[in-house]
């Protein structure tokens, strides 16, 4: 059975005032259906770099993913198109990021970045969206829910 996710030589460089950067140089996994895969090294060793390669996030123009397959249920996600890659991403594919101060946006509620993606994903309406942040919020255990939603990252503790 084919896996998930194939990653073949995958190489990305990014092209600053100074020089190149060599950033990720032919990087090749596979990751199998239900399989968890965890991307250790050095800071600097280019895990973030590969996983933003996946999502189609290398930011442009200095950066580019020069060489190398990135295939998703077959399809080649260095192939698609914006809007054809932005299905995908947060639905069928995430980045769970290392800093939690860094994941959520500052300037939106907690409720409003929820909604946002089960709208945008699921194709929820405003009031069923807002009906379901709370049930998630609450799985969660995310004391009192229904006000929380309202709140801005800042205002959660850790």
């Amino acid at each position: 059975m084919r896996p998930l996710l194939e990653i073949r030589d995958l190489t990305v460089h990014f092209f600053m005032e100074y020089g190149l950067v060599r950033a990720v140089e032919g990087v090749d996994l596979d990751i199998g259906n239900q399989e968890t895969l965890a991307l250790v090294g050095e800071s600097g060793c280019g895990k973030s770099v590969t996983a933003h390669s996946i999502l189609g996030l290398i930011p442009r123009p200095f950066g580019k993913v020069v060489a190398g397959k990135v295939l998703f249920r077959g399809r080649d996600l260095l192939r698609l198109s914006e809007e054809a890659m932005s299905k995908i991403r947060g639905k069928e594919i995430a980045i769970i990021f290392q800093e939690p101060m860094t994941s959520l946006n500052p300037v939106f509620t907690i409720g409003y970045q929820i909604m946002e993606a089960l709208i945008k994903h699921e194709g929820m309406t405003k009031n069923r969206a807002r009906e379901r942040t709370i049930d998630l919020l609450k799985s969660v255990e995310i004391p009192w829910a229904e006000e929380r939603k309202d709140h801005y990252p800042h205002q959660l503790s850790g």
